[in-house]
């Protein structure tokens, strides 16, 4: 019966893990890239298919539907941090680079009152 028990937990707990996005970029350095204008419009670009991505904007890109649509629920807690200030500092020092990444992932706008609630604005 203690095996039974133990294999459940551990069905479980790895069920809860894959509802996560991989932590791989958890330590993804926001401030450098928010403070390089010119590393930062190679994510943009990247994020709206205008340019090439490196692996961390691929990843990025890949999920940024689910996360809108979901407030970020499978990302981790460093990763709803770099989600926030990177959407609060693009929403702030670059709005039209802001409105064209909503209109691409969010084009009726349906889920822009929860994704602000999740960026707490």
């Amino acid at each position: 019966m203690n095996k039974l028990l133990i294999v459940a937990l551990l069905c479980q707990s790895a069920i809860c893990l894959a509802q996560q996005y991989s932590t791989r970029y958890d330590n993804l350095d926001i401030e450098s890239i928010l403070s390089n204008k010119r590393v930062l419009t190679n994510y943009i670009k990247c994020i709206l298919d205008e340019g090439p991505c490196t692996s961390e904007g691929r990843e990025l890109r890949k999920h940024i539907p689910e996360a809108v649509s979901t407030k970020c629920s499978k990302c981790t807690d460093s990763q709803k941090n770099i989600v926030r200030k990177g959407s609060l500092y693009i929403m702030k020092n670059r709005p039209d680079d802001w409105a064209r990444i909503r209109k691409k992932f969010d084009p009726q706008n349906v889920h822009a009152k929860n994704f602000n609630e999740f960026l707490k604005i």
